[in-house]
């Protein structure tokens, strides 16, 4: 998972879910899992 200023690129992929967990902005991506991310 990578941690990142800016999700703008990861949401982008197909399949790309933004996800709030713990006051926290997640993408998770069950079609490519390569382009999970957590904001901040």
């Amino acid at each position: 998972m990578k941690v990142r200023a800016s999700l703008a690129s990861l949401k982008r992929q197909p399949g790309a879910q933004v996800v709030r967990r713990r006051g926290r902005v997640y993408v998770i991506n069950k079609a490519n899992p390569r382009f999970k991310g957590r904001q901040g």
